[in-house]
C-alpha cells in the first residue's frame, strides 16, 4: 500500500509543525524518517495513522483519502508502534497481542482460529512464547516493547509505523526486530515508515530515507543516494563523515568528539 502525502500542513495553537509535505512512500520499502528533536517526525506519523487530522492537505492510502475512511478501516490498514505505549491493566501478554485483531472482529464476536494463529505467529516471531501468560504490567520496558511489536504483527496491516520503537530495547532485540521487519517488507510487500534516532541503524536497514528539519522535507530518496555527509550536516548541524563500511556493507556515519567538550 502506497502512502501519498499531498500539501500536508499542521499547526498546533498557531505554531507551525509541518509545512507543505508532498511525497509518496511506496509499498515494499522500509522508509526511515530522520531529523532533530522538534522537526515534526512524530506528528507526521500521527497524521499518517489518522490520529491527528492535518491542518491542510490530504493523506492517501493508495488512491483513497484517509479522511474518508472509518477509524476501523484505517486500523485494518495501518498499525503503529510507539515508544510510550502504556498498558495499566493486568492483561496477559497473549491477550495484548490478540488485541491486534480487534479491528477485524465484529462486536460481540470471539476471535477466530485464524486470529489466534496470527497471535501465535507473532509470539514466535518476537520470541515471547515463554512470556505468553505473564501479566504485561510485570514486564520490563524492553519486554513490553516487544509485546507491542507483536501486537502490531498480529494486526497484520499492510502499513507499519514505528515511532522511536526501539528506544527501550537492547541492541540484540533491536537487530532481531529490524531483521524481522525487513523480512516483512521484502517477502510480504509491507510499507514500513520508521522514526529512528540512530543514523547508522537507519543506513543499514532502510531502503529510503526522509530527512525532516523544522517541519520541511530536506531530502527524500534511496539510502545509498541521500545518506551523505552534506545532508546529515545540514539537518543536524554536526561535524560528520560518511563512508562505506565493508563489514556492514553500507554507508555509516562517523562523528568526532568536539574539541570544546
Amino acid at each position: 500500500m502506497n502512502i501519498r502525502l499531498k500539501d500536508i500542513c499542521f499547526s498546533y495553537e498557531d505554531a507551525p509543525i509541518l509545512a507543505q509535505i508532498n511525497c509518496t512512500l511506496k509499498s515494499g520499502l522500509f522508509h526511515a524518517v530522520l531529523g532533530p528533536n522538534g522537526s515534526g517526525k512524530t506528528t507526521l506519523l500521527d497524521i499518517i495513522s489518522g490520529f491527528k487530522p492535518p491542518t491542510r492537505g490530504e493523506v492517501y492510502l493508495d488512491q483513497t483519502k484517509l479522511s474518508g475512511i472509518s477509524r476501523r478501516k484505517i486500523s485494518q490498514a495501518v498499525s503503529l508502534v510507539s515508544q510510550d505505549y502504556t498498558i495499566n491493566f493486568p492483561f496477559s501478554v497473549y491477550e495484548v497481542i490478540l488485541m491486534g485483531r480487534h479491528p477485524f472482529i465484529d462486536r460481540f464476536s470471539r476471535p477466530s482460529s485464524a486470529d489466534m494463529d496470527l497471535a501465535e505467529r507473532a509470539l514466535g516471531l518476537t520470541g515471547l512464547h515463554a512470556l505468553k501468560d505473564r501479566k504485561v504490567t510485570e514486564l520490563s520496558g524492553g519486554e513490553k516493547q516487544r509485546c507491542v511489536f507483536a501486537r502490531a504483527l498480529c494486526q497484520d496491516s499492510p502499513v507499519l509505523l514505528l515511532d522511536e520503537a526501539f528506544s527501550n530495547m537492547d541492541i540484540s532485540h533491536t537487530i532481531q526486530l529490524l531483521s524481522l521487519i525487513k523480512n516483512e517488507v521484502e517477502t510480504r510487500g509491507k510499507t514500513v515508515i520508521a522514526v529512528l534516532h540512530d543514523l547508522n541503524l537507519a543506513a543499514a536497514w532502510a531502503d529510503h530515507i526522509l530527512f525532516l528539519k523544522s517541519g520541511h522535507i530536506t531530502k527524500l530518496g534511496p539510502t545509498s543516494e541521500v545518506f551523505t555527509s552534506e545532508n546529515i550536516r545540514s539537518v543536524f548541524d554536526i561535524d560528520v563523515r560518511v563512508e562505506y563500511n565493508d563489514y556492514v556493507k553500507t554507508k555509516q556515519a562517523y562523528f568526532r568528539k568536539s574539541e570544546h567538550a
